[in-house]
């Protein structure tokens, strides 16, 4: 199986009997109040000879060009500068819902071209548009990377972390605030983070019984319309209200989920399988060669000196053992009866794949 060439770890969730109640500001969200992405293009500057090299990103002299006519400094049109102090960046940020103008928020910084390091370096000023093209916000600041690399002249290099990435905490202001829809109708919407008809069909229920039958109505398993007061004041506190109430969500569906790229198995606590019965075994091949030299015996007068190579193939089946899964079987007896067959996370994956083909698995098999 391809999960054999990865150190697998193995991590069992297991859920308690029953759920846990939860506010529903931790299981909801109101719809309209949202963030927003910003992104932008800019230069970083004052770099220590780890910038771009100007010849393979010629965008980064046009836009310092560009930028030093703004500013009243022409540059010859002959003439091309060869620098290596600055950078052409992207830089992203999120506009949280409800911020002013004046705000400042946090901003990254990535390279774009071919810049070896951003550490040591100032983003000069930038500004960062919404999707709808206009500028929300105004960044620049001192850049603060994680990240460094050094270079010896032999061409040897040690890198830790990404050096061509950087933040700005704090970074860029908030130009112009984003309109949100709170205030709007007669109502408001609550979505489920995680949709779910038992989940929304309790909320239903919490809600009606503080605020009065009617109050809430089902739009669908993810969203639930609430009628809330017109008065903004009104509404916020109707909202702090509602937020906090404690809501039992249902239980999580029956999965298992593998991650191909890091060996990581999570198996919900819900997963059962049919009766089955499980043979599992492991062939191994080794071949080794070693060389050795065969010579004449003393004193013959025919044949020579010679290498001659040996082969040894050994091959070793390995423990295959069987074991029956009972009806209902849970979490608990799975994970118990692979480990008794001494099987390891990997085998334990190719079992619960050949389970789900066989159609003994109850559970969604999950590979990311």
């Amino acid at each position: 199986m391809f999960m054999r060439i990865f150190t697998l770890s193995l991590l069992l969730l297991f859920a308690t009997p029953f759920a846990q109640a939860e506010r529903i500001k931790d299981m909801a969200q109101v719809q309209g109040v949202r963030t927003n992405q910003l992104i932008g293009y800019g230069l970083v500057v004052g770099l220590n000879g780890t910038g771009d090299q100007t010849s393979q990103a010629p965008f980064t002299i046009q836009s310092l060009t560009n930028m030093l006519a703004q500013l009243g400094v022409t540059v010859p049109a002959n003439v091309t500068p060869q620098l290596k102090n600055v950078a052409a960046v992207s830089v992203h940020a999120v506009l949280p819902a409800f911020v002013k103008p004046g705000q400042t928020i946090d901003i990254t910084v990535n390279s774009i071209a071919n810049a070896k390091s951003l550490r040591g370096g100032s983003l000069l000023v930038t500004a960062l548009h919404g999707l709808d093209g206009q500028i929300y916000a105004i960044a620049q600041g001192n850049l603060i990377v994680s990240g460094f690399g050094a270079e010896a002249n032999d061409g040897s290099k040690l890198t830790v972390n990404v050096p061509s990435s950087g933040r700005v905490p704090n970074g860029a202001t908030v130009e112009r605030a984003v309109p949100t829809q709170l205030a709007q109708g007669d109502a408001i919407i609550l979505n489920l983070n995680d949709p779910d008809f038992t989940t929304a069909t309790r909320l239903l229920a919490v809600v009606n019984k503080d605020f009065g039958e009617g109050t809430a109505s089902i739009i669908d398993g993810a969203s639930i319309r609430v009628r809330a007061p017109a008065d903004i004041t009104q509404r916020v506190a109707f909202l702090s209200t509602i937020e906090n109430l404690q809501v039992d969500p249902a239980s999580a569906p029956a999965r298992v989920i593998i991650n191909s790229r890091t060996g990581t198995v999570v198996i919900s606590s819900n997963v059962t399988v049919s009766p089955a019965a499980v043979s599992h075994g492991s062939l191994s091949v080794t071949i080794k060669e070693e060389q050795s030299v065969s010579q004449p015996a003393p004193f013959a007068k025919v044949g020579q000196t010679a290498v001659v190579t040996n082969s040894t193939i050994k091959v070793d089946q390995g423990s295959n053992r069987m074991f029956l899964f009972k009806p209902g079987v849970e979490l608990e007896q799975i994970v118990r009866a692979v480990n008794e067959v001494g099987a390891a996370p990997g085998d334990l994956v190719a079992i619960l794949e050949a389970l789900r083909e066989a159609g003994a698995l109850q559970a969604e098999l999950v590979v990311i």
